[in-house]
């Protein structure tokens, strides 16, 4: 298996410079933050931790065709959906904080079914929304275009109705989305990415979290199960996220999987479908290849991202590109962030946890453990935050963004860089800081954030 090395801007030694100071051994590079980039110059000593490039080839329409035409694992879709005749078939989608290229493969997917002899009324396509906020009308336009939402039902998933799932096992207890899981034939979509979690995304994680129920969530992010150092990016065995999901993916039952890996433009570089086990593995040994950048050491200064639109739309999510960089880090280390967050910090409970243990993560740690059996919803996301602050302490977590408020910076147990500029220029102006007080400080920058892994 392959993966990227290091790259280096320069071999020239650095020269000690104060910082504002002009330099002309610095080279630029760019961080996704929003809808927009961050341009900061760097030094051309300075290692970039980038993916492998995927392949040059990008697909389209006619490559999901064939794709499902010649599966991994299973029939065409097609010959099952013929074979099976289903009354009712569910397809579910990721959400909006996803950028899933789903115009380009669900119109295929919808002539199959079409060509199968399933009427569009008997379709229904189910918004995977796990515990995010449901879609709005224009977002379900985004997600799916125009044509497709006026031929076919769009819902969302709501993991806090009742009304809305059924129960599916009761050891452990486990239910799932009513529209999902009462189809006859069942198809999951999304695509596959590092995550910082359970591995990869992709393939189960359709299941669990995206259509299960408030307790499942819980169950899959709990402290136990974060507390495991097999819950992390790039690894599936032993992972117990990992685990949790296939679990309950397989008891609902998937009959067809179609996944994709995209590139940093969102264009389509791999397309995984047919059985969810097997196209699963199949892309998450790609997207290994083609996001892995191997590392043989520690740096002093990190420079990193939250990856940009849609990911980085609030600090929730930014705390992935955070976790991501843990491997660069050593205790000494000083990381810094630009995420636009342009959506704020997060849900209405991840901020009333926030205000009360952001500044408190150690008092936080302690009494997620001693309640390891009562899951507060998003608790897990700064249950990981706390893996970086453990590691090198919210002073060194440097934070800038230009659109989350003072008053939410001040509680994500961060270090905000304020003042006066652009998130560029403060930005920069922290970097020379640094700089100037470590001349000699080795120095990374992994400009993918999140979707960068750091495999040592």
């Amino acid at each position: 298996m392959g993966f990227s090395t290091p790259e280096r801007c320069s071999s020239k030694p650095r020269r000690t410079r104060g910082a504002g100071e002009n330099r002309d051994d610095m080279t630029t590079i760019q961080l996704a933050h929003g809808h927009d980039t961050v341009e900061l110059r760097v030094p051309d000593t300075a290692t970039i931790l980038k993916p492998t490039e995927a392949p040059a080839g990008v697909f389209g329409a006619d490559a999901v065709r064939s794709a499902l035409e010649s599966p991994i694992g299973t029939p065409s879709l097609e010959e099952l959906v013929r074979a099976r005749s289903p009354r009712r078939v569910a397809i579910t989608i990721s959400d909006i904080t996803r950028a899933v290229p789903n115009k380009v493969f669900l119109p295929p997917i919808l002539e199959t079914l079409e060509r199968a002899g399933i009427p569009d009324d008997a379709i229904v396509i189910v918004v995977g929304t796990g515990m995010h906020r449901p879609s709005t009308p224009a977002e379900h336009e985004i997600l799916v275009g125009r044509d497709v939402l006026a031929r076919y039902r769009v819902v969302d998933h709501r993991a806090d109705d009742p009304a809305t799932l059924v129960t599916v096992s009761d050891d452990p207890y486990v239910a799932v989305s009513r529209e999902f899981a009462e189809a006859e034939f069942r198809i999951v979509t999304g695509f596959i990415e590092p995550h910082f979690m359970a591995g990869f995304s992709g393939g189960r994680k359709g299941v669990c979290p995206a259509l299960v129920d408030l307790a499942t969530i819980q169950r899959f992010h709990g402290y136990e199960t974060l507390a495991s150092a097999s819950a992390r990016e790039g690894l599936l065995e032993g992972n117990p996220c990992h685990e949790i999901a296939s679990e309950v993916a397989r008891t609902v039952g998937v009959d067809f999987l179609f996944n994709v890996a995209i590139n940093r433009n969102k264009q389509i570089v791999g397309i995984y479908c047919g059985d969810l086990f097997e196209a699963h593995e199949r892309g998450c040994r790609d997207v290994m290849r083609w996001n892995g950048a191997k590392i043989d050491r520690r740096y002093d200064i990190v420079v990193t991202s939250g990856g940009g639109a849609p990911l980085d739309h609030t600090f929730y999510q930014t705390v992935k590109g955070l976790c991501m960089a843990l491997p660069a880090l050593h205790t000494g280390s000083t990381l810094l962030i630009v995420s636009s967050c342009y959506e704020q910090l997060g849900s209405d409970e991840y901020v009333a946890l926030m205000r009360e243990y952001g500044a408190r993560p150690a008092e936080f740690i302690s009494r997620i453990a001693r309640d390891a059996g009562r899951t507060g919803k998003d608790q897990w996301e700064y249950q990981m935050q706390c893996r970086v602050i453990d590691r090198i302490g919210v002073e060194n977590i440097l934070f800038v963004s230009d659109d989350l408020s003072p008053e939410y910076q001040a509680i994500a147990a961060v270090t905000p860089v304020a003042g006066p500029g652009t998130a560029t220029e403060r930005a920069q102006s922290a970097l020379d800081r640094l700089l100037a007080e470590r001349p000699d400080a080795s120095v990374a920058v992994i400009p993918d954030g999140p979707y960068t892994m750091l495999l040592e």
